[in-house]
């Protein structure tokens, strides 16, 4: 009876010992195997693996994917304008060298977003710093990104890679949010006078500008029609010349036509010396002189209504 007990006894140390040096590795996490002593810590990607029972041999997890680390709490950050903000940051990271983690944190992998929380405020309380409060609130992701870049060099030293920083939340405490608020909108006001200040000056200069391109159109359109005026009233006189030319009599009669056009208008009444030499073609159609007036009257009088 007692050979059958150790022999049991004897089966059960062995598979545990056997399960103790057998481990399995899923696709998600890599595994660091460290030695006792000195012996530095080797890498075990997924698979089935021996290695030594403890304490001889240790296996440690690490998980190799994309992680978030999510403050519970938000934090507050300072700006170069003395202003709080409250400031809730979502870290990503991923492990790219499980043997330095391990090494570095003495296998204790746990304390790793702890020691990520440090760098985070850190990385985060000096970029805000470098931003005015409206910067801050308009650049909220090249405050992230240097945040991010600022805890590459802590972060790699425990084999660790920061894939991206972003803000949940980023607002003001209660207590200053109202005097807060309204500088940022006597701020705002004061950009907006500005920029109608601007504009005002910008239109008035467009203005200045089309007035002087609308006197230099008009300029040269009163030389152009000038020039072709003259052009007109050479060509007209040419013309007028070469029917002078031609009918010197029928000539001197419609320019005695167009002189009594322009000289009567209807309902005019005049008192004129019909002997004058203005009047032939009222006489005659040939101009011919009218006949002899008495002396004895000096002068005679007509009116005429056209």
């Amino acid at each position: 009876m007692n050979k059958i007990v150790a022999l049991i006894v004897a089966v059960v140390i062995v598979l545990f010992a056997a399960s103790s040096m057998v481990f399995v590795v899923d696709p998600r996490h890599m595994a660091v195997v460290s030695a006792r002593g000195d012996a530095a810590p080797t890498l075990a990607g997924p698979g089935l693996h021996v290695k030594l029972p403890p304490p001889l041999q240790t296996v440690t997890s690490v998980d190799a994917r994309i992680q978030s680390l999510d403050a519970p709490d938000e934090d507050r950050y300072a700006t170069s304008d003395k202003t709080d903000l409250l400031v809730n940051p979502i870290v990503k990271f991923r492990v790219s060298d499980p043997v330095k983690l391990v090494t570095e944190t003495k296998g204790d992998v746990q304390s790793l977003p702890d020691r990520l929380a440090l760098l985070t405020r850190g990385a985060l309380g000096d970029a805000f710093a470098k931003y005015t409060l409206t910067d801050a609130l308009a650049k909220q992701d090249a405050i992230a990104t240097q945040a991010r870049d600022g805890m590459q060099k802590g972060a790699a030293s425990l084999g660790v890679d920061v894939v991206d920083v972003q803000f949940t939340r980023l607002d003001f405490p209660a207590a200053m949010a109202d005097s807060v608020y309204k500088r940022m909108i006597a701020a705002r006001q004061q950009v907006a006078n500005q920029q109608r200040a601007d504009g005002a000056a910008e239109a008035d200069r467009i203005k200045a500008d089309a007035a002087q391109q609308q006197q230099a159109v008009l300029a040269d359109a009163y030389k152009q029609a000038q020039s072709i005026k003259g052009d007109g009233d050479g060509k007209a006189a040419s013309i007028a010349a070469d029917a002078y030319s031609r009918d010197p009599q029928f000539y001197q009669f419609y320019q005695s036509m167009q002189a009594y056009k322009n000289s009567f208008k209807p309902g005019d009444v005049m008192v004129v010396d019909s002997s004058n030499d203005f009047f032939r073609f009222m006489r005659g159609p040939d101009g011919a002189a009218a006949a002899a007036v008495q002396s004895s009257s000096g002068a005679s009088t007509g009116a005429r209504k056209h």
